[in-house]
């Protein structure tokens, strides 16, 4: 391999294995769910994707040849990782406005609450002869 490319590697992989840390510290230590929420799905995602992309510049220069499996796990998580994200902010909000008690205040503040018209981020019932809901039987 040459000395460029070990470089070139080896900051990839330094790069990757801090965002891997960093996003680590921050799910174990971040108090609520919503503030834990991003340590993995952004830290981590960054941190995987340039050791994946590392993986990838070493598979070709002492191989001789791309691989196609880093890139298609990069995508994979790149694509995975928002749609997981959004899912569980969706399921937190949701039990939170509908659990007594709720969870603690973290360091961002409390959390929001709903207002008498609802919120859209939560599956709330619709309320009865609104525009774009059926009407009764």
């Amino acid at each position: 391999m040459s000395p460029a490319a070990d470089t070139v590697v080896g900051l990839l992989v330094l790069i990757g294995a801090g965002f891997v840390l960093v996003g680590s510290w921050g799910l174990v230590r971040l108090p609520s769910v919503m503030e834990r929420l991003h340590a993995p799905t952004k830290a981590t995602t960054l941190g995987v994707g340039a050791l994946l992309l590392a993986s990838m510049i070493d598979g070709r220069t002492r191989y001789g040849n791309w691989t196609a499996h880093e890139l298609l796990v990069t995508l994979f998580l790149f694509v995975t990782a928002p749609v997981a994200a959004n899912m569980i902010a969706k399921v937190h909000l949701h039990r939170t406005r509908t659990v007594a008690g709720g969870e603690a205040d973290g360091i961002a503040g409390p959390p929001p609450r709903p207002d008498d018209e609802g919120d859209w981020a939560t599956f709330a019932e619709p309320r009865r002869n609104c525009p774009g809901t059926p009407p009764d039987p």
